[in-house]
């Protein structure tokens, strides 16, 4: 999790001093290096020793290391937005529909961009060999991130590993059914809860010693902390202030299908005759009006 996004936790979750310095800062980031810390405390009716406090309540020795953080996360983030595109309202009450298409397609593509950019080819491999070597898969999450898990586990399954979604309130149950020899894929935005679930599963999977695949956003976090690898969620949308997650969940699937496509490539010609006779005797009876996608039986 981003600092900014740390902040903007603190914001929606506090009713004190801290959300209103949280709500400041956030709104000013742009001209925030400008401001000393005097003005920041008359302008958010606190204090000097109270800025130091917030800026201790998120882990830094003072307000000095925290600005610094600060100020290099939003130069570090304006540089790599989408675009003219934003993640949180890519459109507004005006917007035609033409608009409205165009710039979602334009979010998607900025989102992949990003997501590539943050993907390493090692840590994918890392991340295939878990889930190749694993006897079985078990992916963790809440909602909306169990509907894409469901795809993945739909895609493992007709290779032949076995793989299902734990249910939100049955995850410490499963969890504490799994050994060394089976993989947890978690996914979690934030990462940053180990009271709530799919992150509060992580002190039954570690004494295990089940191996951790997290799938969350940059920075810092609780489950980024703890995990065995660990693959990077495009990571520009706030959380809570937005229209939906349009930018988290291309960046999710792509990921998933990823890490899928390098597990198939792990035992390739094997995979790929057994997922054709699979899907030839599964569904048989499904027809095709369109030439171009029909199949002999010799394909």
């Amino acid at each position: 999790m981003y600092l900014y996004q740390k902040i903007e936790e603190v914001t929606h979750q506090k009713n004190d001093s801290r959300q209103t310095i949280g709500d400041y800062l956030l709104r000013h980031r742009q001209s925030i290096k400008q401001q000393s810390m005097q003005v920041i405390a008359t302008a958010t009716f606190t204090s000097k020793p109270t800025l130091v406090r917030f800026a201790q309540s998120l882990g830094y020795s003072g307000w000095r290391e925290f600005m610094y953080a600060f100020e290099h996360e939003v130069a570090n983030y304006d540089h790599n937005t989408y675009g003219d595109v934003d993640p949180n309202f890519p459109f507004d009450a005006e917007a035609s529909t033409l608009e409205i298409i165009e710039r979602l397609a334009q979010l998607r593509l900025e989102s992949l961009k990003s997501t590539v950019n943050l993907l390493q080819p090692d840590v994918l491999d890392q991340a295939a060999q878990l889930i190749f070597k694993a006897q079985n898969v078990v992916i963790f999450g809440t909602s909306p991130n169990t509907y894409y898990g469901e795809t993945f586990k739909r895609n493992l399954i007709s290779i032949g590993k076995s793989t299902r979604v734990a249910p939100t309130d049955e995850g410490g149950l499963i969890a504490n059914t799994m050994n060394p020899h089976d993989c947890a894929l978690v996914i979690s935005y934030s990462g940053n809860n180990p009271a709530v679930s799919p992150t509060s599963n992580l002190k039954i999977l570690l004494p295990h010693d089940v191996p951790i695949i997290a799938l969350t956003s940059g920075g810092d976090n609780y489950l980024r902390d703890y995990a065995t690898v660990t693959l990077n969620i495009s990571s520009k949308e706030k959380l809570y202030s937005k229209i939906t997650n349009f930018a988290t969940e291309e960046s999710i699937l792509f990921l998933l299908n990823s890490l899928f496509a390098k597990v198939f490539s792990l035992n390739y010609s094997q995979n790929r005759a057994s997922k054709i006779d699979h899907s030839r005797s599964l569904e048989s009876g499904r027809q095709a009006s369109f030439k171009d996608i029909l199949e002999t039986p010799a394909d």
